[in-house]
């Protein structure tokens, strides 16, 4: 046996909750792709990590090397990889490179999945 259905609004023409803020733009999303992408590696996370855990959230490259087991120059690569997404600025000491993580760079990320 079928049983018909009432449709009480059928003027809506939607099925579905309207969206209650913008949505990303496809510019947005290749840019946030991309910081997805610098932060989707264990090692760039763990880099992350030990440069916001350190004194004034800034490290030399010499302190970031035996903590993650990798060569320098694989460091150094995701070091690269993390301030061309904006985590991380460079400055150079010497014969030293140090880095410091950019302030609310983090923040950034996860406000845009949270409601404003």
């Amino acid at each position: 046996m079928t049983t018909m259905l009432d449709v009480t609004d059928i003027s809506a023409g939607s099925c579905c909750a309207p969206l209650v803020r913008e949505p990303l733009s496809a510019a947005e999303a290749e840019q946030l792709a991309t910081t997805m992408k610098a932060l989707a590696d264990p090692a760039r996370l763990r880099l992350l990590s030990i440069v916001a855990a350190s004194e004034g959230a800034e490290a030399c490259v010499c302190d970031l090397i035996e903590p993650v087991g990798l060569s320098q120059p694989t460091v150094s690569h995701h070091l690269k990889v993390l301030t061309n997404a904006g985590f991380l600025t460079r400055s150079k000491r010497g014969t030293w490179a140090y880095f410091k993580l950019v302030p609310g760079a983090l923040d950034r990320v996860s406000q845009l999945f949270v409601g404003s």
